[in-house]
């Protein structure tokens, strides 16, 4: 079995804090087979992360966190940024067309995420129901840790696939969440999730208010100049100055 955290973002995100070799680094040191490297409506270091991934021995699949008119959804197996702002049916159709999948993230939790009432009348619309692929069951990242409970509750019997996620904003929460498939690659995730034969992995998160204030303080680091950076697979993970991380085509 493989596994795969589909939802990661890195310093091409407004709120991340890490550069794409350090995605890099720390998947492959927890483990990972596949990665998506997820930004919010940016898919540049997906791009990036495509061309470094053999240094680190893993896969990394393109994609975006698309801000729609209705929540947010992550488009995968795109190369294109997705445009944001267009309701869902608009967005899945959209992905649909660059050959992508798409995966609902941390759903009803509030109202940068899509509703249940949303979500069940686009699976009735069978123009864009076969691209939307899968649902996080588990969300790393979430405030409320009990809304994963519930929003898994409310999922049964949808016809998605169980996927579970870090959300990761910091380096180290990165595989804290993932999801098993069978196979190693990109192309046997995409199988995998089509045919709904997905697992969810869930790893020790730790507490949410050290969480928060780890991802406060390297958030303040990031605006101040600095962020989690790796030069090169061989070197550990460290501070850098946002600019040497820039010239490393992070």
């Amino acid at each position: 079995m493989g596994l795969a955290d589909l939802h990661i973002h890195t310093i091409y995100s407004p709120d991340g804090t890490g550069t794409v070799r350090a995605v890099l680094k720390r998947a492959a040191e927890v483990g990972l087979d596949v990665i998506a490297i997820t930004d919010h409506d940016e898919v540049r270091a997906g791009l990036i992360g495509i061309e470094l991934a053999p240094l680190y021995g893993l896969h990394v699949i393109p994609g975006s966190e698309v801000a729609t008119a209705d929540g947010h959804l992550l488009a995968l197996f795109v190369h294109r940024t997705p445009p944001a702002g267009l309701p869902l049916y608009d967005t899945v159709c959209w992905v649909r067309d660059e050959g992508g999948l798409c995966i609902i993230p941390h759903p009803g939790e509030g109202r940068q995420s899509l509703s249940f009432q949303t979500i069940r009348k686009a699976l009735s619309d069978p123009r864009i129901a076969p691209f939307l692929v899968g649902m996080e069951f588990f969300n790393a990242s979430i405030i409320r840790p009990k809304r994963n409970y519930l929003a898994a509750m409310a999922a049964r019997g949808l016809p998605l696939a169980q996927v579970s996620n870090s959300d990761a904003h910091l380096v180290r929460m990165i595989g804290s969440a993932a999801t098993y498939f069978p196979g190693q690659t990109p192309q046997e995730l995409r199988e995998a999730l089509l045919n709904r034969s997905t697992d969810i992995a869930v790893a020790h998160t730790g507490s949410r208010p050290a969480l928060f204030l780890g991802w406060g303080v390297h958030l303040a680091l990031r605006y101040t100049g600095w962020v989690t950076g790796n030069r090169h697979p061989s070197a550990p993970l460290k501070k850098t100055w946002a600019w040497l991380a820039a010239s490393q085509a992070f």
